[in-house]
């Protein structure tokens, strides 16, 4: 199944606080089994690591607190509508 991940940064690499006006916000698309293995499979990718447990919610959603180098962002899929285009 394809999910959309949203990755929305709330510090900086140095600790900081992030303010909501300069707040980085990204969208990626992941393949995966389940919203779980989705987070943990970007995070992973990221070289993050997952703090506290991923929350799950109904219809294939799942959000989660990410901590790596680049700061602590959180982690929202969702089920996509896209399909990979064929090779």
């Amino acid at each position: 199944m394809r999910f959309n991940i949203e990755q929305r940064h709330l510090t900086d690499s140095g600790g900081h606080p992030v303010s909501s006006a300069t707040a980085a916000v990204s969208f990626h698309s992941i393949e995966a089994e389940s919203a779980s293995d989705a987070i943990v499979g970007f995070a992973s990718e990221h070289r993050g690591e997952i703090i506290g447990d991923i929350r799950k919610f109904p219809g294939f959603q799942a959000m989660a607190t990410v901590r790596n180098i680049e700061g602590v962002y959180t982690l929202e899929a969702a089920p996509s509508s896209q399909k990979f285009a064929p090779v």
